[in-house]
């Protein structure tokens, strides 16, 4: 397991250096003077030339390349054009916080309430009740997260003034209620569909025939024996979720007015900030990987089998 995990962490360096290159050159095809968003046309031309200076705007693509990656390597991401002379990584430091809370609201959204109802439509397929959750679920696949903000806004969040219309507080419930509400719909909706039909792939297998020979509840050879390995594919999507709500969570911060790690990286695409353009992709580069490697050593745990094939 260790050398497994070690390995994987080698892995990242290669990946991060080409992630890192295409983010650079991004940069480069970016239209726009960042030092001109920065100073107005009516700057002075010696402060103009001293931020060109600073950022060596004018020096070769491939010095300009070395010089980052020898600040990177000393875990220097630099300092941002648009609020120097602040380090790019103690901003993405702080905006990546309102994003965790948010990610992290949002899957507990999403795991509370698409599990229990998958599993109870796997309990009884073909119903009624299994016919109405999936044509519900259908529906939170299909819903544009920012449509879904909107309509929160307007239909709870005004008639209900406990519930803020928009910004954020560290911690807040009530900031972040509808926001999580908003960003998990779909993944709850994705859950919901997977857990239905992986459960009804489990409950058919002999191993819990044999349960139900043994006289067990129907619910404990659920619950107890058949949920745990139909939890194998369900990891494998919290996984891609909880990487994505990470990196994509921009159209729910931006209807909110969360100041988060996506509208920040937005943001500086906008205003040309390329330092914390790069080290923004590189953050979202690196959390898809870690996220990743979490998931495959949860595998393990999840089914037995899968650690006994890791050791052959």
């Amino acid at each position: 397991m260790r050398q497994y995990i070690l390995r994987r962490l080698l892995n990242l360096v290669p990946m991060m250096i080409g992630v890192s290159l295409i983010a650079f050159l991004l940069t480069l095809v970016l239209p726009g003077d960042p030092v001109s968003l920065l100073l107005g046309q009516h700057g002075d031309p010696q402060t103009r030339q001293a931020l060109r200076e600073q950022y060596r705007l004018d020096d070769p693509v491939l010095v300009r390349y070395a010089a980052f990656l020898g600040r990177l390597v000393q875990g220097d991401l630099g300092k941002s054009i648009h609020y120097y002379p602040r380090p790019v990584l103690e901003i993405l430091c702080e905006r990546f916080v309102p994003t965790l809370q948010l990610t992290g609201g949002a899957m507990l959204f999403a795991i509370v309430f698409g599990i229990p109802a998958g599993i109870v439509c796997a309990r009884w397929p073909r119903s009624w009740l299994d016919a109405g959750v999936m044509t519900g679920a259908l529906i939170g696949v299909s819903m544009p997260v920012f449509w879904l903000g909107l309509m929160l806004i307007v239909l709870v969040a005004r008639p209900i003034p406990w519930l803020p219309i928009g910004g954020y507080r560290a911690w807040s419930l009530r900031y972040f209620l509808l926001p999580c509400v908003t960003l998990g719909t779909v993944p709850m909706a994705v859950i919901a569909r997977l857990t239905r039909s992986s459960m009804l792939d489990v409950l058919s297998r002999d191993f819990l025939r044999t349960a139900r020979a043994k006289g067990l509840d129907e619910w404990r050879v659920i619950l107890r024996h058949g949920l745990r390995p139909a939890l194998v594919p369900i990891v494998t999507v919290l996984g891609t979720s909880v990487a994505s709500l990470l990196s994509g969570a921009v159209l729910t911060e931006t209807v909110f007015n969360i100041p988060g790690l996506g509208r920040e990286v937005y943001d500086a695409i906008a205003g040309r900030d390329y330092p914390v353009l790069v080290g923004g992709v590189m953050w979202f580069a690196c959390t898809f990987v870690l996220v990743n490697l979490a998931v495959d050593l949860l595998y393990g745990f999840l089914d037995p089998r899968i650690r006994v094939e890791g050791k052959r």
